[in-house]
């Protein structure tokens, strides 16, 4: 009789129970080991963050040492440097920039706009925006001069070149009683701003008389009538064409744009 074949002698017997898969490591230990590496992991990682806020906050290394000011025309660099008060050794990423910017702005009118920056790794620099004078008015002997916006931010003991003196001739005016000079003084901004760039070169005086009667003194013994600071690009072109069609007028009247008029000669 034949034997077995090779598949019956490779059966196992029921007796024999299932096939019993590799040995392999135990679960615990593996998770003994993950455990060990997560707690050196976030032991590095808080030793880590600890180093680096000794770094910043308690070593010698990044500490404000020196300050540095660029931008600045009339004002002095040292002026600037002085009124930050920057708090020289202090560690550099507690230095309150948004503090240096409101010193700045509070005892330096002069200062339209500034950028305070952290220069690593021991530096302050204050980038600094200086107000332009578009117009002057008279204290005294002294001027008083009046930025784009209408802000009257400096006082000098001589009149830049080439910015016109505004006279506010409203008296006792309803204007004046309406508006307030604060107004007034706006609408001369806004004037000054709209004028035509050979205008603008020429303009001596902007006076004010009422809101709605702003008149112009050009070189030459010229005057423009210019109204109120409506319009303004409208009456800017009406002038320049004046200008051109009548250069030897010397009276422009362009408060109503649509019907601008030059006389004299």
């Amino acid at each position: 009789m034949a034997g077995p074949t090779t598949a019956e002698r490779g059966a196992r017997k029921p007796s024999e129970g299932p096939a019993r898969p590799p040995r392999r490591g135990s679960p615990r230990r593996g998770l003994r080991i993950l455990g060990r590496r997560s707690l050196l992991i976030a032991v590095g990682a808080v030793l880590l963050i600890a180093a680096g806020i000794w770094v910043l906050y308690g070593s010698q290394w990044l500490r404000a040492r020196q300050v540095t000011t660029s931008g600045t025309e009339v004002l002095t660099p040292e002026e600037v440097t002085a009124a930050a008060a920057v708090p020289i050794g202090s560690p550099l990423i507690s230095v309150d920039t948004d503090a240096i910017e409101a010193r700045l702005r509070q005892k330096l009118p002069r200062i339209d706009s500034v950028d305070v920056v952290r220069s690593w790794p021991h530096g302050i620099a204050l980038k600094v925006t200086e107000r332009k004078p578009v117009l002057l008015m008279e204290k005294g002997a002294k001027f008083i001069e009046v930025d784009a916006k209408g802000v009257r931010f400096g006082t000098v003991d001589k009149a830049p070149k080439a910015v016109p003196l505004l006279e506010l001739a409203a008296g006792q005016s309803p204007s004046l009683r309406r508006f307030g000079p604060d107004r007034l003084v706006a609408e001369a901004v806004l004037v000054r701003g709209e004028l035509p760039g050979k205008v603008a070169a020429d303009t001596r005086v902007v006076t004010v008389g009422s809101y709605d009667y702003i008149t112009l003194k050009l070189t030459r013994d010229r005057t423009v009538v210019w109204g109120n600071s409506e319009q303004g690009e409208a009456k800017a072109r009406a002038l320049t064409a004046l200008m051109k069609a009548a250069p030897e007028a010397r009276h422009f009247d362009v408060s109503a744009p649509t019907a601008p008029a030059a006389s004299g000669s």
